[in-house]
């Protein structure tokens, strides 16, 4: 009878040895590829420990520290791959399972209205009309408006939802800057054909914060002839007369501008929002989005630069949000547009 063949040793598993980014690394280096310096990556991790800490304790389990550094890294360059192979450490699966994770933690409301948040006591507000009125004199303004499209790949569910109407896949974003480009609002869950009036008009800034009065009299939010013309939306006039209305028009334009700018240095300083996101489904996709918006308001905070880029380009009015006016009858917005602008454009 022929003896059993030995049995096969197991090889021990062996792991890449993995790079101590926060210490390799000086601050510029850290800002160019994760957007964070050392003491704002800490700050990050020290937000979502509890939820990120490994409870096994196995001897390569990844540290919260590493985890949120996967994330920024991917959120910087829009690419996975560069997470893995940039001396990280971890496999293409570890860093798709940490990215959820990670996201899962900081999207969460209790720490996402820690840093986005809408102003509306008289103090909050008369600090954002005074910021806004340095520009160009404009009065009253707390806020700039826009919607901005992120690319995604085609969705399994609903695909046709989501083809914008420049043709493509895409998550309509409502966003809100002050004049200091900080985000106070965002907006992230609406497939890529519906309107930015539509994206407003069910928003909770619409129901709630001016629908019940929650923000004082005299506070306006200014956007693009997209939207409805309302007692706290300014919109432009599309044929001003000479005069008040014409001196209106170029302040509105200038300070509106705000929202513009803002979009562009938000999709600058994480290019994961320039190409196209292939993450499904696509409410994970309004996870990276809004995860973005809360790290870009950390920065300003912290005074954290936008690292430049040979292919940095700044947020131009994409012709897909030159859309076509809101359809409006007379009603109180336009007749609160001509008082305001008789009263102060003078």
């Amino acid at each position: 009878m022929a003896a059993p063949a030995p049995l096969r040793q197991r090889r021990p598993r062996r792991f890449r040895e993995r790079k101590d980014v926060l210490h390799d690394l000086d601050d510029g280096e850290l800002i160019k590829r994760y957007r964070l310096d050392r003491a704002g990556i800490i700050f990050v991790t020290d937000l979502v420990r509890g939820p990120l800490t490994n409870p096994t304790g196995r001897n390569q389990a990844l540290t919260p520290e590493m985890k949120i550094i996967v994330l920024l890294r991917y959120l910087a360059t829009g690419k996975m791959q560069l997470c893995s192979m940039d001396d990280l450490g971890p496999s293409q699966q570890t860093v798709s399972r940490v990215i959820t994770e990670t996201l899962m933690a900081l999207s969460s409301n209790a720490i996402l209205t820690q840093f986005i948040t809408f102003p509306i006591t008289p103090h909050e507000t008369q600090r954002k009309i005074v910021d806004f009125q340095q520009i160009a004199g404009f009065p009253g303004v707390i806020g700039a408006i826009d919607g901005t499209h992120v690319r995604i790949s085609a969705p399994s569910e609903f695909e046709e939802e989501y083809v914008n109407r420049k043709g493509y896949h895409s998550i309509n974003v409502q966003v809100i800057f002050d004049a200091k480009y900080k985000i106070t609002d965002i907006v992230a869950k609406w497939p890529g054909s519906v309107h930015d009036a539509r994206i407003l008009n069910e928003s909770s800034l619409n129901r709630v914060v001016f629908g019940r009065g929650m923000v004082p009299d005299g506070c306006h939010l200014l956007g693009d002839s997209g939207y409805p013309s309302k007692k706290w939306l300014l919109t432009p006039y599309l044929r001003p007369q000479p005069g008040p209305q014409s001196n209106y028009n170029r302040a509105h334009k200038i300070t509106r501008s705000v929202v513009e700018r803002g979009i562009g240095q938000l999709k600058r300083r994480f290019h994961v929002l320039h190409g196209e996101i292939r993450v499904q489904p696509p409410s994970k996709v309004c996870q990276i989005i809004k995860v973005c918006a809360m790290l870009h308001n950390i920065c300003k905070d912290r005074n954290i630069y936008i690292p430049a880029a040979e292919d940095d380009e700044e947020e131009v009015d994409d012709p897909l949000h030159l859309q076509p006016p809101a359809a409006q009858r007379p009603c109180e917005g336009l007749l609160y547009r001509d008082e305001f602008a008789d009263l102060h454009f003078r």
